[in-house]
């Protein structure tokens, strides 16, 4: 089991970047669709304009489900280059919406972390873990396992997202389905309390609220990175889940494939993956940065993970939100 400890708060290093991208003769343009927040966004445009001071970058901001839907609704009519921050799985079911592109930068991504045929690449990956208030256990000892949190003792003082709404909570739910099938999910939906905003998790550990929290690794360590000492993580025995984001060329895109290239390119670049690292604790996907020399954050290498096949987990979705449904009314 590894827990991450505070040991005050963490040094934030200051990366020298280079710049590997080559600024182009004539300005250009790329249109960015994203789900992702202000800070994740403002750090890649940061780096982006040091990297390519000539490309002009467009923000069109919306939740997944309705970026995927407009980039359908305008397949003959493209207004966006590139995508960004869609879970491996919604790629999936759109994937048809999507041009390959073999990057040059695509040897330094994790082979895990590639889509098929270069439609897509994850640019960074959410850690699915369990986040503990040590000031809040009462003695109890803090879970090792997924299982550990079938125990009785656990029952209304685990808090957890909806995997109705939230994609990052399906991801958990997939995985402890794939891990102890239905059973396993009348296990834990008879312990835990269902918060219909994902990010209402990790703020209600963080201020005492719950002992526990299934999570996201980056959303727990921004309060270890903080300072605050009664935050923990654990990475579950079994495996803690894997969720890559993907970035993606929007098929035919708007502003013609050589921006879309290249804005594809700086969003997987070690420059941006390191700053997103350091700046939003995003865990990257090249094998090029070591984690754990830049954070309090282990290697992915040493600790046990689980990435699911995301063809098969969104195949899989009626089957899991079914069972999760049944048992949600079961532990009623």
């Amino acid at each position: 089991m590894h827990h991450i400890k505070p040991k005050g708060v963490a040094a934030v290093i200051a990366t020298a970047f280079t710049f590997t991208v080559a600024s182009q003769a004539v300005a250009n343009e790329a249109v960015m669709y994203t789900s992702n927040n202000v800070h994740v966004m403002d750090t890649a445009t940061d780096v982006a304009q040091k990297m390519a001071p000539d490309l002009t970058i467009q923000k069109v901001t919306a939740g997944t489900g309705a970026l995927m839907k407009r980039i359908e609704a305008e397949s003959a009519n493209p207004l966006g280059d590139v995508v960004w921050g869609a879970g491996f799985g919604t790629m999936v079911a759109f994937k048809q919406n999507f041009q390959p592109y073999q990057s040059p930068e695509i040897d330094k991504i994790m082979a895990e972390f590639r889509g098929p045929d270069n439609l897509w690449v994850g640019a960074n990956a959410h850690v699915m873990i369990v986040m503990t208030n040590e000031g809040q256990l009462k003695g109890d000892s803090p879970p090792e396992t997924w299982q550990d949190l079938f125990d009785p003792k656990w029952k209304d003082r685990i808090i957890m997202g909806d995997p109705n709404t939230s994609g990052s909570a399906y991801d958990q739910v997939y995985g402890i389905y794939q891990l102890y099938g239905a059973e396993g999910l009348e296990k834990l939906a008879a312990n835990v309390v269902i918060s219909r905003s994902s990010g209402q998790v990790y703020k209600s550990v963080a201020s005492g609220e719950y002992p526990l929290g299934i999570t996201m690794e980056y959303a727990a360590y921004s309060y270890i990175a903080g300072g605050q000492k009664d935050i923990k993580i654990v990475y579950p025995e079994e495996g803690a889940f894997v969720a890559p984001e993907a970035v993606a060329i929007i098929k035919n895109p708007k502003n013609g494939a050589a921006s879309a290239e290249q804005l594809y390119n700086i969003l997987i670049s070690k420059e941006v993956q390191e700053a997103e690292l350091v700046q939003n604790f995003r865990r990257p996907t090249r094998t090029d940065i070591d984690v754990a020399a830049l954070t309090e954050l282990p290697n992915l290498s040493s600790i046990r993970v689980v990435a699911p096949d995301p063809i098969k987990a969104a195949a899989d979705y009626p089957v899991v939100i079914e069972a999760w449904k049944q048992a949600v009314q079961k532990a009623r």
